[in-house]
């Protein structure tokens, strides 16, 4: 059966890195699984920077929405998926127009892609190390698309850490145990 690690923690606090140490210390076989989309020249350099601090017998594939109708593909012991924060980015994207976000849409998308990917995991057999980022802490965003991405956000990362058998919470490259 599925085990699901859940990493949570603002930017740069050392989720990633935390999610990396993990599964190679797992031993195990790794496919890294990157949500980004690269889109400009700027992402680019940070795709292939990430890469390079990976181990060059992880495979990496990317899937930037509908991670369970792949799901089967991945066929290695460990999966790190990084990050729910892009994925649902990727997924509000697809309900924008003039900077403003069809906001039932969204959430009722954003439900329907962690549930579907929830369930694929269950029936796989794979440790999976999942990343996301925690925007609860900050500010209301004063903006509506900002809004409703973090009421999206928000409920995938509880509904993630409610079916986890571990959450992490990381605070300035500090792993803190939440479950």
């Amino acid at each position: 059966m599925a085990n699901i690690t859940f990493i949570l923690g603002g930017a740069r606090s050392g989720k990633s890195s935390y999610a990396l140490k993990l599964a190679e210390e797992s031993g195990k076989s790794v496919t890294f699984l990157a949500t980004a989309q690269v889109l400009d020249e700027e992402m680019s350099a940070r795709v292939e920077k990430h890469k390079s601090e990976r181990p060059a017998h992880w495979q990496t594939v990317e899937i930037p929405l509908d991670i369970a109708s792949r799901v089967k593909e991945i066929k290695s012991d460990v999966i790190i998926l990084d990050c729910i924060t892009l994925l649902l980015t990727n997924l509000l994207m697809q309900f924008v127009k003039d900077d403003i976000a069809d906001e039932a849409t969204f959430l009722r998308a954003a439900q329907k892609e962690t549930n579907e990917l929830l369930k694929a995991i269950r029936v796989s057999n794979q440790h999976w190390i999942i990343v996301s980022n925690e925007v609860g802490l900050g500010l209301v965003p004063p903006y509506q698309m900002g809004r409703v991405y973090r009421d999206g956000l928000g409920w995938a990362n509880q509904r993630l850490a409610s079916e986890a058998e571990k959450v992490v919470f990381m605070v300035a490259g500090i792993p803190t145990i939440i479950k």
